[in-house]
């Protein structure tokens, strides 16, 4: 037996040392690569079709959860009820002097705030001309009541903003998206262009002590915005992507700003707050408050919704007939070249369409227009002065107050005259 094994073993050794043995070795060591190969790709394929049904799963999850939910939760609610809103009802037979006598009488009767007839008559000629207004002059004379007030007379209450000292760009006003929560933090003025954008009504929205930060930082786009000349074109960014759950009136992220919108800014000049550059005063109108009106007795009042169209269309009703008259016209001119010469200061091709349209629309308010025009040189022309050493040229502002009483008449350009002497005194 010993023997046996001992031969089988010589044998075994000698055919492993044979040609034989080793193309047997390697056609098994073949077979069993190309075994591991196929059960790799089996098990590959295997793994892939679980990933493709997890990843499945995963979108379905994921959509699911942008249909049961929003990131713009607010703005989700407002087409919530828009759906069930009632249809918008308004006044459309009124004047722009039946405007402006109705609002002061309301303002006084309903709210105890008394405003002379020249203010509430620059007020909506402002409006008229630009859809950001500045309200600036003395602490208590009524700014932001007079931006409340008319929100109230409209029946549409104003969107009240107050400005953080902090702010810098356009998320300040609008909000920003939340990448842990998965949700945008929304502003009460996004959710109220939002629903402007939905209505024709009137909105005013107060940026309240808009100078306490930079107006041309987190206010830029909004100036840009407002110079297209087409309103369908003017859109804010909001955020980069869309969802299916998004509200409806977004578009690709971003939102209109509404035409229906009037910006008003009120403004306190002291050590806490920043100078308005040029490029936003250029861009607005200004209401000056410098004093408290007399009170007087409404005789009657009450409130007058109207559409941001029909008050457009009152405004362009005046323009169309009337147009600031030739002596004006001239006289203007006349200044214009005055100011290049001595002070090269002019009114730009901006001011003087804006003075265009403030004057007629001024007058069909019950104003005239030489009061009209003192108003607004002294707030958009004459406010350039101010970049002049006019101190330390009192001559010059001498003979300027000469050449605007000669030209437009003694004792007509009162608020010009006062305004050039007090900045000589006290610049």
């Amino acid at each position: 037996m010993r023997n046996l094994f001992s031969i089988t073993l010589a044998q075994i050794w000698n055919f492993i040392k044979t040609p034989e043995f080793v193309i047997m070795y390697m056609a098994v060591m073949v077979v069993l690569m190309g075994l591991i190969v196929i059960a790799a790709i089996i098990n590959e394929r295997r793994l892939n079709s679980v990933n493709k049904q997890l990843k499945s799963s995963a979108n379905k999850a994921s959509e699911q959860a942008e249909v049961s939910s929003s990131r713009f939760e607010m703005l989700k609610s407002i087409d919530e009820r828009w759906n069930k809103a009632p249809k918008e009802q308004f006044v459309d037979n009124f004047t722009l002097s039946e405007l402006c006598e109705e609002f002061r009488n309301y303002a006084a009767g309903k709210l105890g705030l008394y405003y002379d007839r020249d203010t509430i008559r620059a007020f909506v000629s402002g409006l008229a001309v630009s859809h950001f207004i500045i309200l600036q002059g003395m602490s208590g004379t009524g700014k932001t009541s007079l931006a409340f007030a008319f929100g109230e007379f409209l029946n549409n209450p104003s969107t009240v903003i107050p400005v953080q000292p902090m702010w810098k760009e356009r998320s300040d006003l609008l909000g920003y998206y939340n990448e842990f929560t998965k949700r945008f933090n929304e502003t009460p003025l996004l959710s109220k262009m939002y629903e402007a954008n939905k209505s024709q009504a009137m909105f005013v929205t107060i940026l309240d002590e808009l100078n306490i930060a930079r107006v041309e930082y987190y206010f830029a786009e909004f100036l840009s915005l407002m110079e297209i000349p087409n309103p369908e074109l003017r859109y804010l960014d909001i955020i980069t992507d869309k969802w299916s759950s998004d509200p409806k009136d977004l578009k690709n992220g971003s939102i209109k700003l509404p035409e229906n919108m009037w910006f008003l800014g009120t403004a306190n000049n002291d050590d806490s707050t920043f100078a308005i550059s040029d490029k936003v005063y250029d861009r607005t109108m200004i209401i000056q408050l410098d004093h408290k009106a007399e009170p007087f007795e409404a005789a009657k009042f009450g409130t007058m919704p109207i559409s941001a169209q029909a008050f457009n269309d009152k405004v362009a009703e005046v323009l169309k007939i009337n147009s600031i008259s030739k002596a004006s016209s001239d006289r203007l001119n006349k200044l214009d070249e005055y100011l290049q010469k001595h002070f090269r200061i002019s009114f730009g091709n901006r001011v003087m369409k804006q003075i265009k349209s403030y004057l007629p629309v001024y007058v069909a308010c019950g104003g005239n227009e030489e009061k009209a025009l003192d108003d607004i040189l002294t707030k958009k022309v004459l406010r350039k002065l101010e970049m002049q050493n006019i101190a330390y040229r009192k001559k010059d502002a001498d003979e300027l107050i000469q050449f605007i009483e000669d030209c437009f008449g003694k004792g007509t350009m009162t608020h010009c005259v006062n305004y050039i002497r007090a900045l000589a005194r006290n610049s």
